[in-house]
């Protein structure tokens, strides 16, 4: 009703010189009448009638306007597909106009076909660097494996965290890149979760930190390598801020899957902010050198499979996170049940 109002105020506008016209006009003729003495019924029958003209001229224009401005909407609405204008102009303003938005949907097209090309050439690049790079980190794994010392232990320790940085470049940029790779499927909860503890068995030896995990006994329609993703970006923080004491995981009662920490925890006015692009709080600003990508690509790993993740922390005493493992999206449902159905 609003926009009915708008529609109809701009067609007032529009029509206002010839409102004005028609003004000067009946001005002039009554001007005349009266200077010649006529009779003034004439003038006002006609004066009538062209105000009835007049008004029919308005509405219909109106009605006109309301049903173009309606198809422009819905242009609007679909302007993310549509990138060409479909309505016939109706006068020489509107069609230079037209013919811009036109051209700026051309130039947006070919800005984005430039851009996915350099992006598949960075994800490609990325993607050969990663497999490249791992060559070295396991012939340094291997002869590490055999100083069997402090230092070699503190040494596989790091590379380990070498490993998982070169990870977390893949990972962001497969993010980035708008390729749908996921499979869905039921995973036992458990397995997931015990293959994220083994490989962080070592660091949690080497940092002296306990680990408690209490069987879920529970499936859970996710994605294994995003899934992954996530635990294993849980688990790290957890290691590298937690000075003593240990990790706890563990099912709440309410369903959710909770990673623990007894380390320095995260201050209250950075706790709705932590899972932002390159926020590093309090904590980042502590000689940890954090880069703020580690739980932004956990929110974003999240997000793709549809997993709500929440965080909660007491300053000085530790933090959880939790994984909503029992909250799946309808869509991710959909294509769990389409990969299910049988080939035809």
């Amino acid at each position: 009703m609003k926009r009915r109002g708008v529609v109809m105020a701009d067609t007032l506008r529009s029509l206002k010189y010839v409102y004005a016209a028609a003004g000067v006009i009946s001005a002039v003729d009554l001007g005349v009448f009266a200077l010649y003495r006529l009779p003034m019924e004439p003038f006002y029958y006609a004066a009538a009638l062209g105000a009835v003209l007049l008004g029919l001229l308005t509405l219909g224009k109106g009605i006109s306007d309301s049903r173009r401005a309606a198809i422009r909407l819905d242009e609007l609405g679909r302007i993310t597909v549509v990138r060409r204008c479909t309505q016939e102009p109706a006068s020489l303003m509107e069609r230079e106009y037209q013919a811009m938005v036109n051209r700026l949907g051309e130039t947006l097209t070919e800005a984005e076909t430039v851009m996915a090309a350099r992006q598949g050439e960075t994800e490609a690049y990325y993607t050969a660097w990663v497999h490249q790079i791992k060559t070295p980190i396991a012939v340094m794994k291997l002869r590490l494996a055999d100083m069997d010392t402090a230092a070699g232990r503190s040494l596989a320790t790091e590379l380990f965290r070498i490993e998982q940085y070169v990870e977390m470049v893949l990972q962001y940029v497969r993010l980035g890149s708008g390729i749908n790779d996921l499979v869905i499927r039921e995973y036992e909860l458990d397995d997931l979760i015990r293959r994220s503890i083994r490989k962080f068995a070592a660091s949690f030896i080497e940092h002296r930190l306990t680990l408690s995990f209490t069987p879920t006994g529970q499936k859970v329609l996710t994605d294994e390598k995003w899934f992954a993703c996530i635990l294993d970006q849980l688990l790290s923080n957890a290691v590298k801020y937690t000075a003593a004491g240990g990790v706890t995981i563990a099912l709440t009662e309410d369903g959710r899957l909770a990673v623990r920490d007894t380390g320095i925890g995260i201050a209250a006015e950075d706790l709705p902010l932590i899972f932002e692009k390159g926020y590093t709080g309090n904590n980042g600003r502590t000689g940890r050198q954090s880069s703020g990508l580690g739980l932004y690509l956990c929110r974003r790993a999240a997000d793709r499979i549809s997993l709500p993740v929440a965080a909660d922390s007491v300053p000085g005493e530790g933090s959880v996170f939790y994984l909503d493992v029992k909250n799946i999206a309808p869509t991710m449902r959909a294509v769990v049940l389409r990969n299910e159905l049988p080939d035809r």
